[in-house]
């Protein structure tokens, strides 16, 4: 599925990001499990891992009509924007669910300080086709 990019314009890349893979083979095809990636204020998370070769699932394109790109937010939550009763509502379909738990695509930047995401190993789309 495409991303569907933020439309407004972002600044420069100057906010700290972790993300921290717990099956980082299937979301990069590396063995690297943390990724320290530089990100711009208004950008989504999903956005940024995109953008940084870290293949988040995101089976809805990013307009926050599944769960499949659930994360957990291990600090910088002041950071980011509060959630969406949209997304409230969709991340409680979410297997694993935490207090942390956010939707990757829904979350915005909205601070400078350090942001840590842990992406968990059993996210993944089960319904996703595979190339033939």
């Amino acid at each position: 599925m495409h991303l569907r990019h933020s439309e407004h314009a972002h600044g420069p890349p100057v906010i700290p990001i972790t993300f921290v893979l717990e099956d980082p083979e299937s979301l990069t095809g590396t063995p690297q499990r943390e990724w320290k990636v530089l990100a711009r204020e208004g950008e989504h998370l999903l956005e940024v891992a995109e953008d940084n070769g870290i293949h988040i699932e995101h089976a809805c394109g990013g307009v926050c009509a599944c769960s499949t790109c659930h994360v957990y937010i291990e600090q910088g939550m002041e950071h980011l924007s509060e959630p969406t009763e949209a997304e409230e509502d969709r991340v409680e379909e979410a297997p694993g669910l935490q207090r942390n738990s956010r939707l990757s695509c829904q979350c915005e930047i909205i601070g400078k300080g350090l942001i840590q995401v842990r992406v968990p190993a059993w996210n993944r789309n089960a319904v996703k086709e595979v190339p033939h």
